[in-house]
């Protein structure tokens, strides 16, 4: 059978261990966030009007400190209700993820407060990518469409997972661009993790992403057009982490990251190869995304954001409902021909400004 459906997982809602990290990491985002709107102008977190941003007045940009506090909250509280075996592979596989959303975390706070150029951003991002690696949180074996199960050596596992961190934190990243963009769809990513994780079993796991997904919704409704807040390099970096690492918890969640958020991988990609070329750089900023192109051809910021959360959504599930490794490779194809077939129609137009 192509498609694959398991009843099961609808006990995920019904599951008062699940409604509980999801609502404390929901409610204490909800509470924080509020805070950190009257935070951030006394502190001088703020972003003002111009270049990228298209906003009205100062608006704070601690909103990670909010999305931190509500995923780590929930993170904790798992741990102290159902804490894996110290020592136990998976303890230190949700320990490692636990510990680099701190690091990243701090650097972003840093960031946010000081606005470093992006040389210390990319040794932040490579050394978080190397914790994942200290944790053994790395792509080590993958289902290829034709091969079946295969299993990588170090030689390969490694900068594979460094490549995977370091492009996630970065698509998440260049996906902060426009209000409720980049936290929807890390819920909607992060929902269909949990999903996947429970319908494989994995108990502890899945309350994870489910505390993410809780984490940006709390979030969302202060950051959706017109924003109140912004989330900042903390809440950008944080998002991109826990779902670089929450991805590969289980086997197959690589390639339903890739659908769910293959539009905008695809389109840091695209605009990294372009950039280097252009500019000779492919970490100089400007308005060349897919969204911001959108915008500036005259689409609403909500219309553009529900349409990349549609896309997200239809593709995730579909990589969760087919089992059919050739037809999932197909779909992946089919979103990243479309995907770059469009990016390069809206290339032949100049962008707004850079």
């Amino acid at each position: 059978m192509a498609w694959a459906w398991n009843w099961k997982v609808f006990g995920i809602t019904n599951n008062p261990m699940s409604l509980l990290i999801f609502s404390t990491a929901f409610l204490l985002s909800l509470a924080l966030t509020p805070l950190m709107i009257f935070a951030g102008p006394r502190l001088g977190l703020t972003d003002k009007p111009g270049g990228r941003r298209k906003h009205h007045g100062l608006i704070s940009r601690m909103g990670g400190v909010a999305i931190f506090g509500g995923f780590m909250g929930a993170a904790l509280l798992v741990f102290a209700l159902n804490r894996p075996p110290t020592g136990s592979p998976e303890y230190k596989l949700l320990a490692g993820v636990m510990a680099g959303a701190v690091f990243i975390f701090l650097f972003g706070l840093i960031d946010d407060l000081l606005e470093l150029p992006s040389w210390p951003q990319f040794t932040a991002q490579l050394a978080v990518a190397l914790i994942a690696v200290g944790f053994t949180i790395f792509i080590e074996e993958v289902t290829l469409p034709i091969l079946g199960k295969t299993r990588f050596p170090w030689f390969i596992t490694w900068p594979l997972t460094i490549f995977w961190v370091m492009g996630m934190l970065n698509t998440v990243n260049f996906l902060d661009g426009l209000d409720g963009l980049a936290a929807g769809v890390a819920a909607i990513a992060a929902l269909l993790f949990a999903w996947h994780a429970y319908r494989l079993g994995q108990s502890r796991v899945y309350l994870f992403p489910l505390a993410l997904a809780g984490a940006s919704l709390g979030f969302l409704p202060f950051n959706f057009s017109p924003a109140k807040i912004f989330m900042g390099s903390t809440g950008s970096l944080t998002l991109g982490w826990a779902l670089a690492s929450l991805s590969i918890l289980a086997p197959a969640k690589v390639a339903t990251a890739l659908l769910v958020l293959g539009i905008p991988i695809i389109d840091v990609a695209f605009l990294m190869i372009s950039r280097w070329r252009k500019q000779g750089s492919p970490l100089t900023a400007g308005r060349d995304h897919l969204h911001f192109r959108l915008l500036d051809r005259g689409f609403s910021q909500r219309t553009i954001v529900l349409g990349y959360y549609l896309f997200c959504l239809v593709f995730g599930l579909l990589a969760l409902l087919i089992a059919s490794r050739i037809y999932k490779l197909i779909a992946i194809v089919i979103l990243a021909g479309l995907t770059l077939l469009f990016l390069w129609q809206l290339a032949k137009e100049k962008p707004a400004g850079n």
